[in-house]
């Protein structure tokens, strides 16, 4: 007799989440022993391919708990993943919006004097195109994840408000595991991470909750500070805190970050009511 699975979308949405992330673990253990044991001696090359495993069961299993817990067999276009024109334009909008306001930050703190620009190598190029490729594949998959499947299952059960505090808490706080000693020391990332998930459910509410704006902006981000940290492209000159500037060069660990995202946040909120 085959389980009937439907019932666990009657569950509160905490038990729902948690039966998904067990599965996930279930079919990665099986998966990451050997990784571990063939590429053990390449601890980054361990990471990547454990992650991309990770990352494809993850996907295959979105398949198999829509169909099997909803009946949804289009679950991509509920979570915003539409092939589009329209979303095609916004992630490209986001994209250039990420980058130029990623930008524009240190633009404004070398005008202070607070860090220097270097003069690019030839690799300049090799940069821009890896950054790009690396940046919208990690937009695409943590869009996926916190403003797909995350933001979906939460709306089942609570109010807009509940829904953006508590998508946008996972999102800073699942980034923010590491040592408690490090946490101390670089806690300013924390509240610039919330920020950031703030923005991305707003963005993707004052786009018709397309996720193509969401994907892009996150990848502009990180896009820009690909670029500009491995094209070596920037000096800090030390004449400030790095709590203002970023602790460890880190610009979402700083208040100069904090007041951007301020500003991105308040349009981006003001589009969302809007809509």
């Amino acid at each position: 007799m085959k389980p009937n699975l439907t019932r666990i979308s009657y569950y509160p949405a905490p038990i729902r989440i948690g039966i998904f992330a067990f599965i996930l673990l279930l079919l990665w253990i099986p998966v990451t022993i050997p990784v571990h044991l063939i590429f053990g001696s390449n601890q980054n090359l361990t990471t990547v391919v454990n992650i991309v495993f990770l990352y494809l069961e993850f996907i295959g299993l979105l398949f198999i708990w829509n169909r099997k817990v909803y009946h949804n067999f289009y679950w991509w276009k509920q979570y915003g993943l539409v092939l589009t024109k329209k979303n095609g334009l916004e992630l490209l909008q986001g994209l250039g919006l990420g980058l130029g306001f990623t930008v524009s930050l240190f633009i404004i703190e070398s005008i202070l004097g607070w860090v220097n620009f270097s003069i690019p190598s030839l690799r300049i190029v090799k940069v821009v195109i890896e950054g790009l490729l690396s940046a919208l594949g990690i937009a695409f998959a943590e869009e996926l994840l916190f403003r797909g499947w995350l933001l979906e299952e939460l709306k089942f059960d609570y109010i807009s408000s509940t829904v953006l505090w508590v998508n946008s808490l996972l999102f800073a706080g699942l980034h923010f595991i590491k040592p408690l000693a490090e946490i101390i020391r670089t806690f300013p990332q924390f509240p610039a991470l919330l920020f950031l998930g703030l923005i991305l459910v707003w963005a993707k509410r004052g786009n018709e909750n397309r996720l193509g704006i969401c994907i892009g902006l996150h990848g502009g981000f990180v896009w820009g500070f690909y670029i500009l940290n491995v094209g070596q492209l920037l000096d800090y000159t030390e004449k400030i805190s790095p709590w203002i500037t970023g602790i460890d060069n880190n610009p979402l660990a700083g208040v100069m970050g904090l007041l951007f995202f301020g500003v991105l946040g308040f349009y981006m909120r003001i589009k969302a009511n809007i809509k």
